[in-house]
């Protein structure tokens, strides 16, 4: 199984001046290309011990302080990321024949930021919020559907569902941010950002 990426270039000269304005033309034209969930990334940390672990997440989030998603800390990712704040996130728009890889380290957002974000999410998950124990073992399926109606019940349609201890947003303050392009013959086009004092320096890599 092997496709010959027929599309553009990408040259030092076409970069904007840093990564994460590059990032915001990259992000636009996978969003009007149509394809699904264009803010899905593949987010992968360690634990302390070095053991990876990946998984897919919505970017909810991005400006010059760096990309924003949302867990609850106790998930997986969440007691990794307090052991080891080193992360990377990994965009693969792959029908566009590209890639962005950021390599940076994550903290927790503001608490009020979280709450903004939390008001902004649709009744259903923000109860989804309350009702799993992220990333713990449970019994049976019945007993999320259980959990999740008695987090319905105890707070009725009408009343505001406020934020959950224990969940809230990372924000992760990139250190590089590689822009990966295919191109014909496995002769891909990878610039990257490389943080730099103030600002930044981009370097192209081998394919």
């Amino acid at each position: 199984m092997r496709e010959q990426y027929r599309t553009g270039g990408l040259l030092e000269e076409s970069l904007a001046p840093g990564p994460y304005e590059q990032f915001a033309l990259w992000f636009a034209q996978a969003f009007r290309s149509g394809l699904p969930e264009p803010n899905a990334m593949i987010v992968s940390t360690a634990d302390t011990a070095g053991r990876p672990s990946s998984r897919t997440v919505l970017l909810k989030g991005y400006d010059e302080r760096g990309f924003v998603f949302y867990t609850n800390y106790s998930s997986r990712k969440g007691t990794e990321l307090a052991g080891n704040p080193r992360v990377s996130l990994l965009f693969p728009w792959y029908p566009l024949a590209r890639q962005v890889v950021v390599a940076g380290t994550a903290e927790r957002v503001d608490p009020a930021e979280t709450a903004a974000y939390f008001r902004s999410r649709p009744r259903g998950s923000q109860l989804g919020a309350w009702a799993s124990a992220q990333s713990t073992v449970v019994s049976s399926r019945a007993d999320i559907d259980a959990a999740y109606d008695a987090v319905a019940a105890r707070f009725p349609e009408g009343e505001p569902v406020p934020v959950p201890e224990g969940w809230g947003g990372f924000r992760v303050t990139a250190e590089t941010v590689e822009f990966w392009q295919g191109r014909e013959n496995r002769l891909h086009d990878r610039l990257r950002y490389v943080r730099s004092g103030d600002g930044w320096r981009v370097e192209r890599l081998c394919p």
